[in-house]
């Protein structure tokens, strides 16, 4: 009789661990943001064509 409860409770002992799952913890990961800058419009001079525009009109209304 105490062989047949100790190997009961050496199969017990040997399940239970066998079940118990993963004890290691995963931490979340976090998605990384990454703003784009705004491009530039083509060019350094490029701010002059509606500056142009702008004036072409406000001398054409001029006369």
């Amino acid at each position: 009789m105490k062989k047949l409860a100790a190997l009961t409770a050496a199969i017990t002992a040997t399940a239970s661990t066998a079940f118990a799952g993963s004890v290691a913890m995963l931490a979340p990961v976090e998605m990384e943001m990454v703003a784009e800058e705004a491009g530039s419009m083509g060019g350094a001079g490029m701010w002059l064509i509606p500056l142009l525009v702008i004036a072409l009109i406000f001398f054409s209304m001029k006369d």
